[in-house]
């Protein structure tokens, strides 16, 4: 990610980290890990219902953990899940995973 990218991110992830089966539906697709990984830190949630996408708003003021639900252009379902601020006020980590993963 660019500077300019990284300048217009709502919250800092964390550790990125990846599941198998997601990297695989990624490489399957074609598409990168980044393009889904941008469009969660900079607010677009995907395919969230409403009161999914009003809460991830709330949880990128009040810490708690934020979930993003995409398709890879093979139809494959991806979730970006980023964990709630632990004591020190940082989110530690964000996992890119397929729902049944989870």
């Amino acid at each position: 990610m660019s500077q300019n990218e990284s300048s217009r991110l709502r919250f800092h992830p964390g550790q990125i980290v990846a599941t198998r089966g997601a990297l695989e539906a990624l490489r399957t697709s074609g598409q990168s890990p980044y393009a889904f990984l941008g469009r969660h830190l900079r607010g677009d949630w995907g395919n969230v219902c409403d009161d999914d996408r009003r809460l991830n708003d709330l949880a990128v003021e009040d810490g708690s953990r934020l979930l993003s639900a995409y398709e890879t252009s093979k139809g494959d379902k991806l979730w970006i899940i980023t964990e709630g601020v632990n004591d020190d006020g940082r989110r530690a980590s964000t996992c890119i995973l397929l729902p049944q993963e989870y």
